[in-house]
């Protein structure tokens, strides 16, 4: 049956997601390690119909697409559903419903208590289900699973249409294994390998039954295994009790364990781990080491700008994730013209893929470099890595890529010769919007009219213009003065250019880009807001936009919206025009703090902590819809096929936090300051320990008196300054 045509949110691009009222539902159960994930529902089924998005995903292929647990032949009756803290395993209670025979209670709900654990391990999924009688007489029941696989690519779930698919082959069936098997159109054999222990009394192609008596008070348990392998790739899967006690060397470990944040308010820490499990579990595991997958389920895999961006917003407590980043960002830099890959000599990559779709060139992004933004903003990161480390060893190692980046701004980057980096779309099946606004209608004059190309974003110009400052910078740690002067010159110009050409003295904010022609999109839009960490804005302009980006038509009470609610195209629950973006917020928020303005930001720090309260696990999602916050209380609403987690939205609070504190860090001065620091109104002491700088680590307390925010260093350890200026 079709839905209803009001719970349909449509987004009018072939990559992006069609949403229905089945996907509605927040509370899915998400599991991910390396290149597999997990979308459960909350009885830790995957099921096969309704929510596309469910499955167990391999290296972008779903080798699952049905999974579900039945009781005597019935759904089970669902008592809890939670996953662990640090996303290590999803633990689902359930007990039997009534069943009934001849018009009689055969079996009383609540006799049964089920509790599966499930987790993933390499490329397998395992997991055990205990049964357990709580009658006073013994009984038979049976358990069963009902399993499948499509093989269908991560882009197919999205909904892009293909016009041919690979071969099903027929499954295979042991005494305790079934091997589920698709030929893709690549030559590449995609398996799932689904194992039982012990042996079900019943096993076919489809299904595995086990007909169980148990006694009073006596338990079960089942074990289950899915290995997921492509190719000449078998791996012999461990025992799950082998495979669970890795979990607790898995969850202590990572780069962000090593920095703790604590404050006076346990619902703000409870928030923080939040976001600190989210992050590890799009890290952990992933073959290119310390670089976030940018979401699940859409985008897990490498994406540029995402884990630049991410890598920015962790810098101060975990410059490991932008040494991961910038490694293989450097590695994965195009060397070539290719023009259905959007890609140029020195251009960083957008987006990489590893399915069959993405292998056979039906999308352009098993290696894509459609983004004008990744490119200046990966020099920023380089320049902000080495303020926060004084690792000139390991730039010196990237200083041929970095060169390339900034050759890339000057020779393929301004299309036109005018000063300004645009973009303009020449791959076949490429992406129209190259922007972080990437959907089709995100570019637009003040009529609602689209632009036409090639497109100058306003934010695209700050970037280059951080990204000069930024290879300045690192020019003198190379000795190259020469180098270093000319490039702060050509900033200077960039930064006059940029305010003639973009700001608006009526609408207070710089317009979203320049069109083709030169003609500027009018709209008041929170792009406007990522001139603010570069530095390209002056005083007096900051002051202005700060005023507009908090005003009633672009802060929802939550955040700071996409777009302005009286601006043409505004619509609340659309992608780009008029959501709320936690990591638009934290780098809008991050700019404020560059002028001073610490207030605001504390206040989009506090919006998106509320916010968090109110979804699913307290986890930020990767966007949602821009309604304005009621007065008389409701939390704010989802997107319907926003990814969760999502790496850069769960790493805001980290950029939010430090953007409050005004705090910098200088390694190569081996400097902490903190310029007007500023606290959330919820949060009187803010704690910071283990934060190491250099060869130094300090722990610090934030602490509201009614003069302002005190710091106080509580250990120090090394050479350290801690400097406080207003």
């Amino acid at each position: 049956m079709d839905e209803p045509v009001q719970d349909i949110v449509q987004v009018e691009d072939q990559f992006y997601v069609r949403a229905t009222s089945s996907l509605a539902d927040d509370r899915t159960r998400v599991l991910k390690y390396g290149q597999t994930f997990g979308v459960f529902n909350r009885f830790g089924d995957v099921e096969a119909f309704g929510a596309a998005k469910f499955g167990l995903f391999y290296c972008e292929t779903r080798h699952l697409s049905r999974f579900t647990l039945r009781v005597n032949g019935r759904e089970p009756m669902l008592l809890s559903s939670t996953i662990r803290e640090d996303n290590g395993f999803l633990a689902v209670d359930l007990s039997n419903v009534d069943n009934m025979v001849n018009g009689k209670i055969e079996l009383a709900r609540g006799t049964l208590h089920l509790f599966r654990c499930k987790f993933l391990d390499g490329a397998g999924c395992h997991e055990q289900i205990r049964v357990l009688n709580y009658s006073m007489a013994a009984l038979e029941a049976s358990v069963s699973v009902r399993f499948d696989a499509d093989f269908a690519d991560i882009f197919e779930v999205r909904g892009t249409p293909r016009k041919n698919r690979g071969t099903r082959m027929p499954n295979r069936v042991s005494q305790n294994e079934v091997v589920m098997c698709y030929q893709g159109l690549d030559g590449v054999e995609r398996r799932t390998r689904v194992q039982f222990s012990p042996q079900p009394q019943v096993l076919t192609e489809a299904q595995a039954e086990f007909n169980l008596t148990l006694e009073p008070r006596q338990e079960v348990f089942l074990d289950i295994t899915v290995q997921c392998e492509q190719g000449a790739e078998r791996s012999a899967a461990p025992s799950f009790s082998a495979a669970f006690a890795s979990l607790g060397e898995r969850a202590r470990g990572g780069v962000l364990r090593e920095c703790h944040i604590t404050s006076s308010s346990k619902q703000f820490n409870a928030c923080l781990a939040r976001c600190e499990s989210d992050l590890s579990m799009l890290l952990v595991g992933n073959p290119e080491r310390n670089y976030p997958y940018a979401g699940v389920p859409w985008f897990s895999t490498v994406f540029g700008r995402d884990g630049i961006i991410t890598a920015l917003e962790c810098l101060w407590l975990a410059p490991q994730i932008a040494k991961g980043v910038l490694t293989y960002l450097a590695e994965s830099q195009a060397t070539e013209t290719n023009d259905e890959r959007d890609a140029e000599p020195g251009k960083i990559l957008h987006e990489m893929r590893r399915g069959e779709m993405a292998a056979l060139n039906e999308v352009p992004f098993g290696k894509y470099y459609g983004s004008v933004d990744a490119t200046p903003l990966f020099l920023i990161l380089a320049g902000a890595y080495y303020v926060r480390t004084g690792d000139v060893v390991f730039i010196q190692g990237i200083w041929s890529n970095l060169r390339a980046a900034l050759d890339w701004i000057h020779k393929y980057g301004d299309l036109d010769g005018d000063g300004f980096v645009e973009y303009e779309q020449r791959s076949s099946n490429g992406l129209s919007q190259q922007g972080w606004k990437d959907s089709y209608d995100s570019v637009f004059y003040a009529d609602g009219r689209l632009a036409e190309p090639p497109i100058a974003l306003c934010e695209v110009q700050s970037y280059v213009f951080g990204a000069l400052r930024a290879v300045a910078l690192l020019a003198e740690t190379q000795g190259d003065l020469k180098m270093r002067d000319a490039l702060q010159a050509e900033a200077r110009a960039l930064k006059e250019k940029f305010a003639a050409a973009f700001w608006s003295d009526e609408l207070q904010t710089y317009a979203l880009a320049l069109d083709g022609k030169k003609r500027p999109c009018e709209v008041r839009t929170s792009n406007a807001g990522h001139a603010l960490f570069t530095g390209i804005a002056d005083a007096a302009q900051a002051a202005a936009l700060a005023n507009t980006l908090m005003s009633e038509q672009m802060f929802s009470g939550w955040g700071v919206r996409t777009l302005a609610a009286d601006e043409t195209r505004y619509n609340p629950m659309s992608y780009h025009n008029g959501s709320v973006w936690p990591h638009d917020n934290a780098l809008i928020g991050w700019g404020l703090s560059h002028y001073g303005h610490q207030e605001p930001c504390a206040r989009l720090l506090s919006g998106l902590y509320d916010a968090s309260l109110n979804f699913d696990l307290h986890r930020l999602p990767e966007l949602f819809c821009g309604f304005h916050r009621r007065a008389d209380g409701g939390g704010p609403t989802r997107y319907p096929v926003a990814c969760a987690p999502q790496a850069w939205a769960s790493g805001a609070m980290y950029l939010l936090l430090s953007a409050s504190m005004g705090m910098t860090i200088r390694a190569p001065e081996k400097q902490i300051v903190f310029s007007n620091p500023a606290l959330p109104a919820n949060l009187d002491e803010l704690r910071v320990t283990g934060l190491r700088v250099g060869d130094a680590t300090v722990d610090f307390l934030l602490e509201r008196h009614a003069r302002g925010i005190a710091v106080e260093v509580v250990h120090k350890d090394g050479e350290l300054e801690i400097v406080k200026s207003i």
